[in-house]
C-alpha cells in the first residue's frame, strides 16, 4: 500500500483510508459482523487510517472501531471527531466547540475506543459562537496531555483554518471532496497546501452515486438518508445521472469500474489528499483497494473534470438545515 503524509508534523499513513461511520448508521441497515469483517481485511490489505466520530451511532462506531482494533493498535491510526451533539431519542443536533465540551468529548471517545491516544482528533463542525481559538487551544492542550497526536479541523472554511493553524499546527482538514464536489479548489485547497495540511477526503465517491450502482432513489433502504439528500431527490436525480453515464463509458474503456475511476481522479489530485471512501461490505472494500492500480494521464483527468463540472450538478450537497451547520 502506497503511503501518504498528512501534513508537516509527522504522521504518516495509507494512500486510502476506511470510512466506518456507514457501519453504525445512515445507510440501511448494519451488521456487526460483517463490518469487523470489512475493517479487518482492510488492514490486512494494508489500509491504517480509520476514520470514525462521535456522533455516529451515537457512540455505537467508536465502540465497534475500538473492538476492530483491540490486537493490533499499534498498526491503525485512528481518527475521530467531535464537536456535532446529537440529543438522545431526537433528530436534533447542535453543534459545540467550548474548552470545557472539546474535553469532555475527548475522554468520552478514548474510552469507547478503548485507547490511551487518538492518533488525529478533529473538530467535526465548528462552532460559530466560540473563537476557533479557544476550541483549538483545548485541543492543544489534550496534545500536551498525550491524549491526542495530530489534530485537524472538518468542513472549515480558509479563514478559519488560517486562525486555528496559528493556535496549533493542523495535520488536516476533512472535507466532502469527490469529482461532484469541487468547490474546496478555489481557496481552501490553495490555503491548505500553503500551510502545509493534508486534505482527507469523504464521500470521495459523492456518497455512492459514483460507483454508478444506484439507478432509482428507491432502490436505497427506507433508513437510508441519502433519500432526504437534495442530489438524489426528483428530478435531480436523473439529471445527475446522465453526468454519470459518460464518466461510466470512460471507466469501460479503462478497464476498471466507475467507483475505482472516480476515487483514481480523487488519488490522483495530490500527494497530499488521502480519500477515505466508506463501505460495510467486503466487495465494495477491495474493489476500492484495487482503485490505486488505476493510472490516470492528464488528458484523462480534464475529461472527466468537464464531464462533471461543478455548475452542472444538481442539488446542494446536503439538506437546507445541514447545510447551515457548515463553515464554508
Amino acid at each position: 500500500m502506497e503511503q501518504r503524509k498528512l501534513g508537516n508534523q509527522g504522521l504518516v499513513v495509507s494512500a486510502m483510508g476506511l470510512g466506518c461511520m456507514g457501519m453504525s448508521e445512515f445507510y440501511g441497515d448494519t451488521d456487526d459482523n460483517e463490518s469487523l469483517k470489512v475493517i479487518q481485511s482492510a488492514l490486512d490489505n494494508g489500509i491504517t487510517l480509520l476514520d470514525t466520530a462521535d456522533m455516529y451511532g451515537g457512540g455505537h462506531n467508536e465502540e465497534l472501531v475500538g473492538k476492530a482494533i483491540k490486537n493490533c493498535r499499534d498498526k491503525v491510526i485512528i481518527a475521530t471527531k467531535f464537536g456535532i451533539v446529537r440529543e438522545k431519542n431526537s433528530t436534533s443536533r447542535s453543534i459545540c466547540g467550548t474548552p470545557d465540551y472539546v474535553k469532555q468529548a475527548c475522554d468520552a471517545s478514548l474510552k469507547r475506543l478503548g485507547v490511551e491516544t487518538i492518533d488525529l482528533y478533529y473538530q467535526h463542525r465548528v462552532d460559530l459562537t466560540v473563537p476557533i481559538e479557544d476550541t483549538v487551544g483545548a485541543m492543544a492542550e489534550l496534545v500536551h496531555a498525550g491524549k491526542v497526536r495530530y489534530i485537524g479541523l472538518s468542513e472549515a472554511k480558509a479563514e478559519t483554518i488560517r486562525r486555528a493553524h496559528q493556535v496549533h499546527p493542523l495535520t488536516a482538514l476533512q472535507t466532502e471532496y469527490s469529482l461532484w464536489t469541487r468547490d474546496i479548489e478555489q481557496e481552501i485547497l490553495p490555503t491548505l497546501r500553503e500551510l502545509g495540511i493534508s486534505l482527507v477526503a469523504y464521500s470521495p465517491l459523492g456518497r455512492g452515486f459514483l460507483t454508478g450502482a444506484i439507478n432509482s432513489i428507491d432502490a436505497l433502504a427506507q433508513n437510508d438518508f441519502r433519500r432526504f439528500n437534495p442530489r438524489f431527490e426528483g428530478d435531480n436525480f436523473g439529471k445527475n445521472k446522465k453526468l454519470l453515464d459518460d464518466v461510466t463509458q470512460i471507466a469501460t474503456k479503462l478497464g476498471c469500474t466507475t467507483a475505482q475511476l472516480a476515487l483514481a481522479w480523487v488519488l490522483a489530485k495530490g500527494e497530499d489528499i488521502v480519500p477515505i471512501p466508506g463501505t460495510k461490505r467486503l466487495k465494495y472494500l477491495l474493489d476500492n483497494i484495487n482503485s490505486l492500480k488505476v493510472t490516470l494521464t492528464d488528458e484523462l483527468i480534464n475529461a472527466l473534470e468537464s464531464i462533471i463540472r461543478p455548475e452542472k450538478v444538481q442539488g446542494t450537497r446536503y439538506p437546507a438545515e445541514r447545510m447551515k451547520m457548515l463553515n464554508n
